[in-house]
C-alpha cells in the first residue's frame, strides 16, 4: 500500500453535484485522500495602469455606483483627486 509520503501526488478541481457529496466524502475517507473546498473567489477588476487588482475599498465603490449609489463630492477637483488617490 502506498502512503503518501511515497507517492506522488496530483491536485485536482472537481465539480460535484450536491446529491453526490456524500458519496464522494466516503470515497475519499475509503481511499485515504484529502479533500479540502476552495474558497470562491472574488471578482476582481485588473487596473492596467498599476499592473496590479483592485482592492476591496475600490471595488465597493465600483459596485455602490453600479447599484446606483452615487457619490457626493463637494469640493475642488484638488480635493477630488487627493480623495480619488487615497482609495
Amino acid at each position: 500500500m502506498l502512503t503518501n509520503q511515497s507517492a506522488t501526488l496530483d491536485t485536482y478541481t472537481l465539480q460535484i453535484p450536491q446529491t453526490d457529496l456524500t458519496f464522494f466524502r466516503s470515497l475519499v475517507k475509503k481511499m485515504g485522500w484529502t479533500a479540502t473546498k476552495q474558497k470562491a473567489v472574488k471578482p476582481r477588476l485588473y487596473d492596467p495602469e498599476t499592473g496590479g487588482y483592485l482592492n476591496d475599498k475600490t471595488m465597493k465603490v465600483i459596485e455602490d455606483a453600479r447599484k446606483g449609489k452615487g457619490i457626493a463630492f463637494k469640493g475642488t477637483v484638488e480635493e477630488f483627486k487627493e480623495w480619488a488617490n487615497a482609495l
